[in-house]
């Protein structure tokens, strides 16, 4: 639909689209909330926004197209990049997130939801909550000016999942598509393998390297200086609150929704670089990270909807670049559609196999021994 547009014209539009796009999205929060009170459906239209991400927005996807724009590294990256309107823009959408977390707290409690109305709630704002304050905290962590950095970890906080705060900006970055890293899935491994082992492997590594962080600088790791002590923290006082306003069932829809919010997350970095892997050099060590290391994705739609999250080949080879000058590699390794339509794939395995291997192999033809080398553990980056 757009890909023949002026790319100087999309750019204009993408300004204000990121933020457009969830004006007319948030408001599904509230209308699954209302529409089934008093008709007895309302159990069905709690499960609406998972619904929504995940059947209408593939389809509307692949109607909408592709982003026909990227932006001149010469004369608009440099003035975009220090635009502050994209700035505050995340800053306000992080801020909408934690009111729509509240009001969604206010829904469980007061809805007459059975047990399939409560759980389809819990994950369709879990969700909702890996797309918004997982996906804008991860742009934000990258971020040096401490307001921004700072609001990444308070969205990460909110779903309980500040490990990642640490864990992928000092080990997914530095290992990815290698054995090291638990959030580069593997050529041939299914989601529901990787998941168990992402959840705790990141988990532990958050701890590891701060703990090292903290000993390089001489303090100690049980202290006011170590930063997922605080973050957690701040989980624990969301629990708190969720549970003063609303009793243990409030603390179960805090809880629960972090859970869906850090596991759509996995889901997505299942998706980012399966079966790719950094080649080994004559020295024994892994290449440099470049832009042929991550699945890219160039739908419009879900662009917008992530604010460019599926550029990911340019994040990992400029890792603090804005989210707004993100650009598209068509050389590098292509998803054959959006986020949203590979996480419903990445759920059925051998239908994800079928569709993504041949990809994979063709990437590494004519040294397919790359694909089988997990057991060969090379601690160096070249």
């Amino acid at each position: 639909m757009f890909e023949n547009m002026n790319p100087d014209l999309m750019l204009k539009m993408k300004k204000y689209g990121y933020l457009a796009f969830w004006v007319l999205m948030l408001p599904l929060v509230p209308f699954s909330a209302l529409v089934g009170v008093g008709s007895g459906t309302q159990d069905y239209w709690a499960w609406f926004m998972y619904i929504f991400i995940f059947g209408i927005i593939p389809v509307l996807d692949y109607l909408v197209g592709k982003d026909p724009s990227n932006p001149n590294e010469e004369v608009q990256v440099p003035t975009m990049s220090e635009e502050i309107f994209y700035r505050v823009s995340a800053i306000v959408m992080g801020l909408v997130w934690i009111g729509v977390l509240f009001y969604a707290g206010y829904i469980f409690m007061h809805n007459d939801y059975g047990l399939l109305g409560k759980i389809g709630w819990i994950v369709s704002i879990g969700t909702v909550g890996g797309i918004i304050a997982i996906n804008l905290g991860h742009e934000l962590i990258h971020k040096d000016p401490k307001i921004e950095n700072w609001m990444g970890g308070l969205l990460l906080s909110t779903v309980t999942y500040a490990g990642f705060k640490v864990e992928h900006v000092r080990g997914h970055h530095v290992h990815v598509s290698t054995p090291d890293d638990a959030s580069s899935s593997r050529y041939n491994q299914s989601l529901y393998d990787f998941l168990p082992k992402a959840f705790v492997r990141n988990f532990k590594n958050a701890w590891k390297l701060e703990k090292q962080y903290l000993e390089r600088k001489g303090k100690k790791n049980l202290s006011i200086y170590n930063e997922l002590i605080w973050w957690y923290s701040i989980s624990a006082l969301f629990a708190v609150a969720f549970g003063a306003l609303w009793g243990w069932q409030g603390v179960v829809f805090f809880l629960g929704q972090s859970f869906f919010a850090a596991l759509a997350l996995e889901i997505i970095n299942y998706i980012e670089h399966y079966g790719l892997h950094r080649r080994v050099n004559d020295k024994g060590r892994f290449e440099r990270v470049t832009p042929a290391h991550s699945w890219n994705s160039n739908f419009l739609l879900t662009n917008l909807a992530l604010f460019q999250l599926q550029r990911h080949s340019d994040h990992h080879a400029y890792a603090k670049r804005r989210y707004q000058v993100l650009r598209h590699y068509e050389e590098s390794p292509q998803l054959p559609a959006g986020y949203a339509t590979m996480y419903v794939l990445a759920l059925i395995p051998p239908l994800w196999k079928k569709v993504m291997n041949p990809r994979v192999e063709a990437y590494y033809e004519g040294e397919m021994d790359q694909l089988f080398r997990d057991s060969k553990r090379v601690n160096n980056i070249a």
